[in-house]
């Protein structure tokens, strides 16, 4: 089992940056795929960015070149740094992993954190 935590959300400028952990307990932390979801008031929710557990990312088309997702498989914490954030970023962002394998990297979310409010001001 998987519990993962949130932290660093809050209020920013639009144009300001903030700094997403994600604290995951459980086995295996380096063999899981992870990755960073949101979802805004009266949307579905998207993905924003994953890494793998060969630490490949991905990113969506509307945060690249504006937010870095990061793994430290020793602490067992996942980060996504928001840089020129736009009030169209205003989101619940959840933090995800998968299951673990011994061999391929995963690429589906089983676990889910319960978010942190992400709202840009413009």
């Amino acid at each position: 089992q998987v519990q993962l935590v949130e932290s660093g959300g809050g209020l920013v400028q639009a144009g300001g940056s903030l700094r997403l952990s994600c604290a995951a307990s459980g086995n295996f932390y380096g063999r899981r795929s992870m990755g960073w979801f949101r979802q805004a008031p009266g949307k579905e929710r998207e993905g924003v960015a994953s890494i793998d557990c060969g630490s490949s990312t991905t990113y969506a088309d509307s945060v690249k070149g504006r937010f870095t997702i990061s793994r430290d498989n020793a602490k067992k914490y996942l980060y996504l740094q928001m840089n020129s954030l736009k009030p169209e970023d205003t989101a619940i962002y959840y933090c995800a992993a998968s299951k673990w394998a011994s061999v391929s990297c995963p690429n589906e979310f089983n676990y889910w954190g319960q978010g942190t409010q992400v709202t840009v001001s413009s």
